[in-house]
């Protein structure tokens, strides 16, 4: 399957050097989505968001209009964009919001307009210090502008936006904890139901809680038409999709593709995309969607960037995050460090998240010092069904959130593709890799 010769969407400023500016954005077409917009009413703004098939791009893949749709219209309502990306390897969003501020801020008016919202937050992780100045620069840029505040460019529509810095909680991606942080409370996720955003949100109030990237794509889906966006991509994978790749590759870094017309291996081994692995090793494995994602191997190298292919195959596109191991990478090591990585965010509020990511942990650390036993590789399956019964993906819900469901994705990944490769760990006590 060769690259398609789409033109880039949330990243086609991006090459300028002074891209963050309110000057650079508005010499390349800025804030006219959101001046169309305004000439629309908010039904046909989300006619045609509904026209375009967007997926939220936060990683459950959820069609933003219809999310749009669920939101109660009959009383006093809020939106929030997430931009607390705190997964590893991911960094999507990280770029939209350093490079292309603007972008976000016009996205998320046009949002609020559909939506009739008078009161946004933009809630950004605390670690991104450049990109929360750009982004509050951006934000008082359009206040100046007239683009945000009361009586936006004169159509009646007043909106005020607030900049929300996170402290650091991986947990804090999850939606509905997002809004207890918002509150001023303890990062902890809310059962749904009731607390469906859209119904009890912030402070209560229904509440639409979309992805940096998603609102990314607004001010051009305006601009072009939602049919134009499903033109791009095929089925419900439709427009373009920015894609973090990182691991043994020569060339990582951020691309937008179009969906389903390109596959993992166009993203890994094109010369103008990753450029294959480094010191042309083997490809040994690679994470499709984020680290919570089961892995895949080379057989699945053809697989189109499609929600529903890599759903059905049993995994997911997730945050957007691919992450590539050559044939030197220990998937022991590989496995027990995300491991570590979701047991130290565990918000502790559900016992199979709090308990077993540390039993986990420690089973795996002892696996990878050289101090395993061969029953460890059941006991781990065994510990893992317990978090996430059958092991299937998605996985059957045993915590209020995804997180504690989504930690045995590695470990069952590693296990099952690479099971020799522990029982080196254990009968030579040591990582035959070094």
């Amino acid at each position: 399957m060769a690259l398609t010769d789409s033109s880039p969407i949330v990243t086609a400023r991006i090459g300028h050097e002074d891209s963050h500016t309110l000057e650079r954005y508005l010499a390349t077409k800025g804030y006219e989505g959101l001046r169309k917009a305004l000439t629309m009413t908010p039904e046909q703004v989300c006619a045609e968001v509904n026209d375009a098939s967007l997926l939220g791009r936060g990683g459950a893949g959820f069609p933003a209009g219809r999310k749009w749709s669920m939101l109660a219209k009959d009383r006093e309502r809020y939106l929030v964009v997430n931009g607390d990306e705190s997964e590893p390897a991911t960094f999507k969003d990280h770029l939209l919001v350093e490079r292309d501020p603007h972008q976000i801020v016009e996205g998320t008016i046009i949002a609020a307009y559909a939506n009739q919202v008078s009161q946004a937050f933009i809630y950004l992780r605390g670690e991104f210090a450049l990109g929360l100045e750009r982004v509050q620069t951006a934000l008082n840029d359009a206040y100046r502008l007239g683009a945000l505040g009361a009586d936006i460019f004169g159509s009646g529509f007043s909106l005020d936006v607030v900049l929300h810095p996170g402290a650091g909680a991986y947990i804090c991606g999850e939606e509905t904890a997002l809004l207890e942080s918002l509150e001023g409370k303890r990062g902890f996720p809310r059962i749904k139901p009731p607390y469906f955003p859209a119904a009890i949100g912030l402070y209560g109030k229904p509440t639409i809680v979309n992805n940096v990237e998603t609102v990314s794509n607004l001010p051009w889906i305006v601009l072009n038409g939602g049919k134009a966006f499903a033109a791009l991509g095929e089925g419900s994978s439709t427009g373009t999709r920015l894609f973090a790749l990182s691991g043994h590759v020569r060339r990582p870094g951020a691309y937008e593709l179009e969906m389903a017309k390109t596959t993992f291996h166009d993203l890994i081994y094109a010369p103008v995309l990753g450029d294959g692995i480094r010191h042309d090793r083997k490809l040994k494995a690679f994470i499709p969607g984020g680290v919570s994602a089961p892995w895949f191997g080379p057989d699945e190298l053809d697989m189109p960037l499609s929600q529903d292919e890599v759903g059905k195959a049993g995994s997911m596109l997730g945050s957007g995050s691919v992450v590539v191991m050559d044939e030197l990478d220990c998937v022991v090591r590989a496995a027990w460090r995300i491991t570590r990585f979701f047991w130290r965010e565990s918000c502790g509020q559900c016992t199979p998240c709090r308990e077993g990511s540390g039993w986990l942990e420690k089973i795996m650390a002892r696996i990878e010092r050289g101090l395993g036993r061969e029953e460890d590789l059941d006991l781990l399956l065994d510990a893992c069904d317990n978090i996430a019964p059958g092991l299937s993906w998605p996985p059957q819900q045993t915590t209020i959130c995804v997180l504690g469901p989504s930690i045995p994705s590695s470990i069952a990944s590693a296990i099952r593709m690479f099971r020799d490769e522990f029982l080196v760990h254990v009968k030579e006590g040591a990582c035959p890799f070094g």
